[in-house]
């Protein structure tokens, strides 16, 4: 891949430039299709800026439902009809026994399907339910995840496998937050988000442990701005809903969602 186009990406997404755009060289010049993994937002744009450079490739992108985060991606000549194709997306629909779901988290789902050495990419959207869970799967790891998930964090399951057009997706719980800050730096944003103390925040985001808008940022004075999604790596994420204006005082408030 030329340089030209690396020094656009973080050095920790170059592995996976690389592979994107040999699948873009590859559906140009050989015709060939490819299906990818799930992808996050970073990883879809990432792709997706790539194919813009290239007049003969198409892209499609699916994750079960209209606002999926993680999604498969099908990568071909112009000339195919890609929304045609299967994209191997299913549901797998996970059922505590007994009345205990409401203990089980987003978490507690993840880390008992990735316990069974299943890989993140094959995984998209958790969407935790009233009544279980419903989780969209790569079609080649269905039959095994539901064969052998029989608990999460301790609890019985019975799982069941269904066509994705059966997702019932759930809609985030989100805490909404307004501060008042002396800047739109991130550091200062985060620290009054998660409560920490601006000396405790550095350590997560100099430590390559916090991304904004699904990419890597190491960078505490990094602005924010309305629309940004941030994320540090075990405290959770939330977004910049809206910039409110500025105090007499040269102070910026700020309206934050914080998923919950």
């Amino acid at each position: 891949m030329h340089s030209n186009i690396q020094h656009h990406f973080h050095p920790d997404e170059r592995e996976f430039v690389e592979r994107a755009a040999e699948w873009v060289h590859n559906a140009a010049r050989y015709h060939e299709q490819k299906l990818t993994d799930f992808l996050d937002p970073r990883q879809a744009y990432i792709l997706s800026t790539l194919i813009a450079r290239e007049p003969d490739v198409q892209l499609r992108l699916e994750g079960g439902s209209p606002h999926a985060e993680r999604k498969r991606a099908l990568v071909g000549p112009d000339y195919l009809d890609l929304e045609s194709e299967d994209m191997q997306i299913e549901v797998l629909s996970i059922t505590p026994e007994g009345q205990k779901f409401t203990e089980l988290e987003h978490g507690d789902y993840m880390g008992s399907i990735l316990g069974l050495g299943i890989k993140r990419g094959k995984v998209g959207d958790i969407h935790v339910l009233e009544d279980g869970c419903h989780t969209v799967v790569a079609s080649e790891i269905a039959s095994y995840l539901h064969l052998h998930l029989t608990q999460v964090h301790r609890l019985h399951v019975m799982t069941e496998l269904l066509p994705a057009s059966a997702l019932r997706a759930a809609v985030p719980d989100i805490q909404t937050m307004e501060l008042t800050v002396a800047s739109m730096r991130l550091d200062g944003i985060a620290s009054d988000v998660y409560r920490l103390s601006r000396s405790k925040i550095l350590v997560p985001i100099k430590a390559g442990r916090c991304r904004v808008n699904w990419k890597p940022e190491e960078d505490p004075s990094h602005p924010l701005k309305e629309g940004d999604m941030v994320s540090v790596q075990g405290m959770g994420r939330f977004k910049v809903l809206e910039l409110d204006g500025v105090t007499k005082k040269g102070r910026y408030r700020v309206k934050i969602g914080k998923f919950v």
